[in-house]
Order: structure tokens, then C-alpha cells, then sequence
């Protein structure tokens, strides 16, 4: 699902609202969220997940066309760890 996906289906699910609102409350969650994260925050929405950032070590990759080595930099990533409810949801059955 893309954004503007999420978007159309919030808006049909809430008609009483002006698609502009919804799309700038969307925007306004996902800003949210890439801000407490880029602070280094973790972000909990409860039922759902949790949005973190792990560091990655530096590392030796390769080129995938020319196989050269390539130091890769030590970085920051975004990780999103289920809550238990999503989990129980998608496993419904199994």
C-alpha cells in the first residue's frame, strides 16, 4: 500500500472529512514518527509496532558490477519490531 493508497482508503472510510484534511494528518504522523526517530527516539504505537534505529557497523562490501571492495560507512537504520496484536491478526488460522 502506498501512501496515497492510504490516503484514498481513509478517506472513503471517513467521509465526512476533506481528503486535504486527511492527507495533511497523514503527513503530519509520518513526520512525527521520521522525527522522534531521526532524534534517536522510539516510537510506540501500541497494538501495532515499534519504530526504532539500531546502528550498523561500518563494514568491507563489493561493487556488484565490478567487484571492487567498498568501505561502507557506519550508519544509523530505521527497525520496526510487530506488537502482539498485529502478530496475532496476520496469523489468524495458521
Amino acid at each position: 500500500m502506498t501512501r496515497s493508497d492510504l490516503i484514498k482508503r481513509l478517506c472513503e472510510a471517513n467521509p465526512h472529512l476533506y481528503a486535504r484534511d486527511v492527507e495533511r494528518i497523514v503527513a503530519t504522523v509520518f513526520d512525527g514518527i521520521s522525527a522522534a526517530l531521526a532524534r534517536g527516539d522510539r516510537v510506540e504505537l501500541r497494538g501495532f509496532g515499534a519504530f526504532s534505529v539500531r546502528p550498523r557497523a561500518a563494514r568491507t562490501g563489493r561493487n556488484p558490477r565490478t567487484g571492487d571492495e567498498v568501505q561502507v560507512p557506519d550508519k544509523a537504520v530505521p527497525y520496526f519490531k510487530t506488537g502482539k496484536e498485529l502478530r496475532e491478526r496476520l496469523n489468524v488460522g495458521s
